[in-house]
């Protein structure tokens, strides 16, 4: 059990689950053995011109229901996730669809322990000049969150430790852009900051259009993945729809035990039909696009959600006398395609932000620069978490990377910060 206490064992993300590519497996073959017994042919996969066309409304609801089946929770997943004492990842939140919770977790860099603690507001523990005023606070996911290091390790209490005053952490593993919007007007009314650190992870783009997080990280022991507020959006129409969660109360998410409730709740949402239509797909040995990143309709999609959530933050920012940094980050994938084919797939938000003139870090393009003639691999490894081998995906940045990303703030924050922070205060008392 993991509680709102520091528990005596340490949680480790082993054992059995569904991965991702065995429940889409399965998935397939359900889908492909639903429509043979309906007698379905080609025509219902593909439409009648034998293209890769839209399918029919049939063969999507069938797909649907076949990429959501393996999804569902059991009553007792649930009982136990809302009672504490299960998925301890984090706890259920009516608007935002959860937030996190103390734990410690064995998946740090050298397979060490870490230690994740929250204040009563519901921001990591700030160690350093805890008590002094707060003039910074910092949004979005878990590389805000700072996952894989301990509470003294993030590049908050680095760049905290540096400037001679705290900043606060209310980064959420897993958020999309949306979700760290939502979460930044909500707690500038409780825990006020005239500056605001907003990150934006590569991946969040699409989280933004997922109103179930199950079907993109897969069934875990470790997280309940639940249903969470999104957005819905054409780039076509220049329409963006502000959606709120769609389980807004504990018992809403027992409809999510069931198969048809669960069905009907999603048949609109853009994350599973995206899958249902990729196993049609597959179903009639076709290939779909690799990933996300390689499909430009959903890049387009989720590119241009963001940059009406960024129009979002600008407004509240305005409307709040706030001040915001932007900080476009991403993870040991993006910097190791970056390198090789020298192709970035959010040019787009890089030209949007660049026209408004918005203050904004980019790290990508930062740690190519830094790489210099180092060898890519042995880089990305000191810098990122290494999850497998080399030449694989890696996780969250080490002690290292957070050092690394406080730096790549710095300068930008403190001409922000006004009055400059004390490390940078031009009259002082300190020995010359």
């Amino acid at each position: 059990m993991i509680s709102k206490h520091f528990p005596r064992n340490v949680f480790s993300e082993t054992g059995s689950f569904t991965t991702r590519r065995a429940w889409l497996v399965r998935s397939t073959a359900g889908l492909a053995l639903t429509l043979l017994r309906r007698g379905a042919t080609a025509a219902d996969l593909i439409g009648e011109s034998g293209k890769q066309t839209k399918p029919t409304d049939e063969a999507l609801t069938a797909a649907r229901r076949e990429v959501i089946r393996p999804l569902l929770y059991s009553r007792e997943d649930l009982d136990r996730w809302l009672a504490g004492k299960a998925f301890p990842f984090a706890q259920y939140d009516p608007e935002l669809g959860y937030l996190h919770i103390d734990r410690r977790f064995r998946e740090g860099v050298d397979g060490a322990v870490c230690t994740y603690s929250y204040d009563r507001n519901g921001a990591r523990r700030g160690l350093e000049y805890a008590g002094h005023l707060c003039r910074v606070n910092t949004y979005g996911n878990s590389f805000t969150a700072c996952e894989q290091v301990s509470d003294h390790e993030t590049w908050q209490e680095i760049l905290a430790g540096h400037l001679g005053e705290p900043i606060r952490n209310f980064g959420i593993g897993g958020y999309s852009i949306y979700q760290a919007y939502l979460r930044m007007r909500r707690e500038e009314q409780r825990s006020p900051s005239k500056y605001i650190i907003f990150n934006i992870y590569d991946d969040d783009h699409y989280r933004n259009l997922n109103g179930w997080q199950r079907p993109r990280f897969r069934v875990r022991r470790i997280a309940a993945d639940p249903p969470v507020p999104h957005v819905k959006v054409d780039p076509e129409t220049q329409t963006f729809v502000e959606c709120p969660n769609p389980c807004p109360t504990p018992e809403s998410l027992y409809q999510l035990c069931d198969l048809d409730k669960a069905s009907a709740l999603f048949a609109q949402d853009y994350g599973i039909n995206r899958i249902a239509r990729r196993e049609i797909l597959r179903a009639q040995g076709m290939t779909p696009p690799e990933s996300e990143f390689y499909d430009p309709d959903y890049t387009r999609s989720a590119l241009y959600a963001t940059m009406r959530i960024i129009e979002l933050v600008e407004r509240f920012a305005t409307q709040e006398k706030r001040q915001v940094l932007y900080v476009l980050s991403c993870g040991a994938k993006r910097i190791r395609r970056f390198v090789k084919e020298g192709k970035r797939f959010d040019s787009s938000l890089v030209e949007f932000v660049n026209q408004r003139g918005l203050k904004y870090v980019d790290l990508l393009q930062t740690h190519v620069n830094d790489l210099g003639k180092t060898e890519l691999e042995a880089y990305l490894a000191h810098h990122f978490v290494v999850a497998y081998k080399p030449g694989k995906n890696a996780g969250h940045y080490t002690p290292l990377g957070n050092l690394f990303c406080a730096f790549a703030l710095k300068d930008k924050l403190v001409q922000m910060l006004q009055p400059p922070p004390p490390a940078y205060a031009p009259s002082s008392d300190a020995d010359i």
